[in-house]
């Protein structure tokens, strides 16, 4: 449920549920987001090309076992690692909202801190499926076929 619930955070950048929940999500996407970082070059900087080429692939194998899904893992390394490449640490926020009425569980939401608007959102989803759609090709005249004529 947690890694589920990490994906959908990572995916949509913003996700809603009980602040206990949200709190145990939160140090798992920060420990994600955390690996995805070792990725970048400043922190590979000091090893040599061998031991750079393992670490990268180490550190990705890892993101792919633990979450299981290429879009969220080529997102992380790509978008998510940069965006937070300065930051220390404390990706994510709580945001506390009423308690739910019918069991009176404490709700919230929990998102990442230099996220991305909706809109910028769809727009990347739809370029994305631009991309993976292939050209349409022109239709051939179909063939018509011949009907057999009985000879007697």
């Amino acid at each position: 449920m947690i890694q589920n619930m990490v994906i959908s955070l990572l995916r949509h950048e913003r996700i809603e549920s009980s602040v206990a929940k949200l709190k145990v999500a939160r140090s798992y996407a920060e420990r994600i987001i955390t690996r995805a970082k070792r990725n970048l070059d400043a922190n590979l900087a000091n090893l040599d090309e061998q031991k750079k080429n393992a670490a990268i692939l180490h550190n990705t194998r890892y993101l792919y076992s633990h979450l299981g899904d290429q879009e969220i893992v080529t997102k992380l390394l790509k978008d998510l690692a940069n965006r937070y490449a300065e930051r220390v640490g404390g990706y994510t926020r709580i945001i506390r909202l009423v308690n739910r009425p019918s069991d009176n569980t404490a709700m919230g939401i929990l998102e990442l801190v230099d996220r991305k608007t909706q809109d910028e959102l769809k727009a990347e989803t739809k370029a994305k499926r631009e991309e993976k759609k292939p050209a349409k090709k022109e239709e051939k005249p179909k063939k018509v076929k011949k009907e057999k004529v009985a000879s007697k």
